[in-house]
């Protein structure tokens, strides 16, 4: 190589050896460097792709038993009401067997109580002129 001066001495060129050697080594420092902190980081998305991983799985489980237990609710729910309804059917059909002029005195005051409040609705919707 020449400088502008003239050819390159001994002393310029172990300089340029010197700044490319030291060059060199950055080049390597700077690869390890990238590559350690690249390593760190696949171990860091390891490590929570194992924790989101078993998260999920644990969400999954919980929803699961979630619904299990709500069907269940349901299901005993329903068979509840149904009892209730057969025992009050029942009720009604044995008092009805047992005081049969009762019942329908009390189906007679239900039917008028029940005419009255619809004749009292439909005279409120449809005031008079």
């Amino acid at each position: 190589m020449s400088t502008p001066n003239g050819p390159m001495g001994p002393h310029e060129s172990s300089l340029v050896d010197s700044a490319t050697q030291a060059a060199e080594q950055v080049i390597r420092s700077s690869r390890r460097s990238v590559q350690r902190s690249l390593d760190d980081l696949a171990g860091q998305v390891d490590e929570a792709r194992a924790r989101t991983g078993s998260a999920l799985d644990r969400l999954d489980s919980n929803a699961r038993a979630l619904a299990h237990r709500s069907m269940d609710a349901v299901r005993d729910g329903s068979h509840q009401l149904r009892q209730g309804a057969s025992h009050a059917l029942d009720s009604t059909t044995a008092n009805i067997r047992d005081e049969p002029i009762k019942a329908v005195l009390i189906a007679a005051v239900a039917g008028a109580a029940l005419m009255g409040l619809a004749t009292l609705f439909s005279r409120s919707r449809h005031p008079r002129s």
